[in-house]
């Protein structure tokens, strides 16, 4: 039995959507093994410069084209606003070209979209790499009055609202640590706030805020010593760190707070699989390297990798933790 010539022009059809459809998988597969290219890498920082988590990225990104190679070339974009929102929904939106990835900042990544209606959703981006876990430092100016959380806690209980706290947008570490505070103590500070710790520093040195709440790696001017233009008076972490040995943490002065910055990298989520393993396996061994640690004496201390799919389940196991957190913040709108 012949076939109809109708029968043959779709069985060419189909043969030649084959041919290009093979074409096209051979090319992108080449195009993936060589990546990268001679191409700039966009790299969204969701706080304005100097900052913690601008820092990092600028820090830790030479050692990273190293181990990937070839005409690997990053490039920072500030895009501050909206707790992160901006950057993670530029993230989200960006071409899955493996040309284009950001930082994501913890808790605030996975909080916000749980008071408010965000741009991006969780499940719109990849984790790549955490690189840090920052625990929050309650900093004042050196000849601030305020010597302990205990003092700054008892002067607000005196007068609500009569102190002033810093920190970098609805959603961020520092917001939710303020919020925590407030709860535990029973107290009622007058909060501010910014678009990132560098304007947050300015203020506090410059008189204009009594508290500014920062993380560790942001004051490596602090460690060792804890003397400096700012002062810390409490870390909100399980125990006292190394690098600020003399600094109580919040629980000594009664109120049970822990708040940390979690900070790494992640891609759009419909990057290739080779390029995220490729980037996260540049990113281990760059944090090794003894020369970047040199470098980056801040976040030296604060150093805590862990592969992208693993820090996705911590973030969902965290999310669920924040939720009675979420919901007060919501209904207090």
């Amino acid at each position: 039995m012949f076939a109809t010539k109708n029968e043959r022009t779709a069985f060419m059809l189909r043969k030649v959507r084959t041919i290009i459809l093979m074409l096209v998988l051979t090319a992108s597969g080449a195009a993936m093994a060589a990546w990268p290219e001679d191409k700039p890498i966009e790299v969204v920082v969701g706080f304005a410069a100097g900052g913690g988590t601008d820092v990092m990225a600028r820090k830790l990104l030479p050692f990273v084209e190293k181990r990937l190679g070839g005409n690997a070339r990053f490039v920072v974009v500030n895009k501050p606003g909206a707790g992160g929102e901006i950057a993670f929904t530029a993230i989200a939106r960006a071409a899955p070209d493996a040309y284009s990835m950001g930082v994501v900042n913890v808790p605030g990544y996975n909080f916000l979209p749980m008071t408010r209606k965000t741009q991006y959703t969780m499940d719109e981006i990849r984790l790549v790499a955490r690189v840090v876990d920052d625990p929050g430092v309650i900093v004042v100016r050196n000849d601030s009055p305020f010597t302990t959380l205990a003092s700054v806690l008892d002067a607000l209980r005196k007068k609500p609202g009569s102190i002033t706290f810093g920190h970098n947008g609805a959603g961020t570490n520092g917001h939710l640590a303020i919020r925590m505070l407030a709860k535990a103590a029973g107290v009622e500070p007058n909060e501010i706030s910014y678009r990132g710790t560098a304007a947050q520093r300015t203020d506090v040195l410059g008189g204009h805020l009594d508290i500014g709440m920062v993380s560790l790696s942001e004051v490596p001017e602090l460690h060792g010593t804890n003397k400096g233009e700012l002062r810390a008076i409490a870390i909100l972490s399980k125990a006292r760190s190394p690098s600020l040995p003399g600094v109580p943490t919040a629980e000594e002065a009664g109120v049970p707070v822990i708040m940390t910055a979690e900070r790494g990298f992640a891609l759009p989520k419909g990057a290739p699989d080779d390029v995220a393993k490729k980037l996260q396996s540049a990113i281990a061994e760059s944090l090794r390297d003894p020369d970047y640690i040199k470098s980056s004496p801040g976040d030296a201390p604060v150093l805590a990798f862990m592969p992208g799919a693993e820090w996705q389940k911590r973030l969902d196991a965290m999310t669920k933790t924040l939720q009675p957190l979420a919901g007060e913040l919501t209904e207090s709108k």
